[in-house]
């Protein structure tokens, strides 16, 4: 039938091969050429018996870009010998999904052969395309393999994770990237019958330069081999450094990387490790960033992790929102930097923080409370009168302005807060001793 072309093997050796890039004809096609991803891959594991003894079902490989998810799919394809189907979400619409599935379910019913399907970018399909997934993953008319670069529980649907088997792919290790390299020298250099060498410190720069992403280490192989002199074709230092100027910085927006990046940025200041918080801030900018997203999160850590032990943070934080808006890039690089500085190197307390937290706690369980009797009835109507603060020494009237006594606010000894805390128990011992009628 005309959808039967739908189908293809997974031929590592057809005729055009040799104009495909190098990043695809170097995919693995044994767990032996397969660099890195131990965890899941390695002897006794169970992605690597679910393979070996062809009893693969679905599953959703998620990781970084270049850590192997295509490959790891074409070879599954590969060693379990079933026909495979390829399809990007980025291109494929809800009739193209249909006319796929409805494909491999009448290929099973003709051939008893089951078809994987691989979905590259998986996250992109919306709800009712992974909807329309569902029925045809249950039954077993697919075995799907999806690829996505963002977690699969805040990306796919309930009902589809619950149906596959989740798999995590790491960043490629150094050791990873340099036996990629090398095997795949090997082979081109078998290929173009060269014998292309490799200048010390050659591929040291790629790796520390690809930033774990076997894709960029192979373009730039690639790239190096194709513009090497002929007479004495050598990969140097100097040839590498102009096929991969600058480093590969791992950072996608809304994704993973870009969570993890700016959490361990939170972490640094809190940690007041000015020079790590500094780091990923570089990090940050470097990715391109909105350096207002910056901004607005070191106001939030101003309150949360400093609060009361350095008032000025607040206010530091503020100045920086709005001078970075005002600005831009590159000179607020500048702003942010004296600002991070600022936030890691100051005292930190999340009192504040706590406080508002545990009234908000206090409230969902137990209900508020009335105002005060002296507050919402008129003045004939009181039992009691309210107690202008200003007429009394110490600006303390000690009368309570809530039925229950509970102290919310703790604060620390640090910092500004520090006097705040002597502040408070002076105030606190003068209320206690009016109340008890003590002079």
């Amino acid at each position: 039938m005309e959808n039967e072309t739908l189908f293809e093997k997974v031929d590592h050796k057809d005729d055009g091969q040799a104009l495909r890039p190098l990043s695809y004809r170097m995919r693995p096609e044994t767990f032996e050429q397969f660099a890195g991803q131990e965890h899941i891959l390695g002897k006794g594991k169970i992605l690597r018996r679910m393979i070996e003894h062809d009893c693969f079902q679905s599953v959703v490989l998620w990781g970084p870009p270049g850590c192997g998810k295509n490959s790891l799919a074409s070879m599954i394809a590969l060693m379990t010998k079933r026909d495979f189907v390829s399809i990007n979400a980025v291109e494929a619409n809800t009739s193209h999904l249909r006319k796929t599935v409805e494909t491999s379910r009448f290929h099973l019913q003709q051939s008893g052969r089951r078809t994987l399907l691989f979905i590259d970018e998986i996250h992109r399909f919306n709800k009712a395309q992974q909807d329309l997934l569902l029925p045809y993953v249950e039954a077993g008319d697919v075995v799907l393999i999806g690829a996505t670069t963002h977690n699969p529980v805040f990306s796919l649907i309930s009902p589809l994770r619950s149906r596959s088997h989740i798999f995590e792919l790491k960043a490629l290790k150094k050791d990873d990237i340099r036996k990629i390299l090398n095997f795949s020298l090997e082979k081109e250099n078998e290929r173009l019958k060269r014998n292309i060498k490799v200048e010390k410190g050659a591929f040291d720069l790629i790796v520390e330069k690809c930033g774990g992403d076997a894709r960029i280490a192979l373009n730039t192989l690639e790239t190096a081999i194709s513009t090497t002199d002929k007479k004495s074709p050598a990969i140097t230092v100097q040839l590498v450094s102009e096929c991969l100027p600058y480093a590969a910085v791992r950072y996608d927006k809304d994704e993973s990387e870009h969570y993890d990046t700016i959490s361990i940025f939170i972490k640094s200041l809190r940690g007041s490790d000015p020079d790590a918080a500094l780091y990923w801030l570089g990090k940050m900018i470097s990715a391109g960033e909105d350096p207002l997203f910056i901004a607005r999160r070191l106001a939030i850590f101003a309150s949360e992790d400093i609060g009361m032990a350095d008032p000025r943070a607040l206010i530091i934080a503020d100045s920086t929102m709005r001078l970075v808006g005002e600005i831009g890039l590159p000179e607020s690089r500048i702003i942010l930097s004296q600002a991070v500085i600022y936030m890691a190197t100051a005292q930190k307390s999340n009192a504040s923080y706590m406080a508002i937290d545990s009234v908000l706690q206090e409230i969902q369980s137990q209900g508020v409370e009335h105002v005060p009797e002296f507050v919402r009835k008129t003045p004939s109507e009181r039992t009691e009168e309210y107690k202008y603060s200003h007429d009394f020494r110490n600006g303390i009237s000690g009368q309570d302005y809530r039925e229950a006594e509970k102290i919310y606010y703790n604060p620390k000894d640090t910092g500004y807060e520090s006097i705040i805390r002597k502040r408070i128990g002076l105030w606190r011992k003068i209320k206690s001793k009016k109340k008890s009628g003590k002079r």
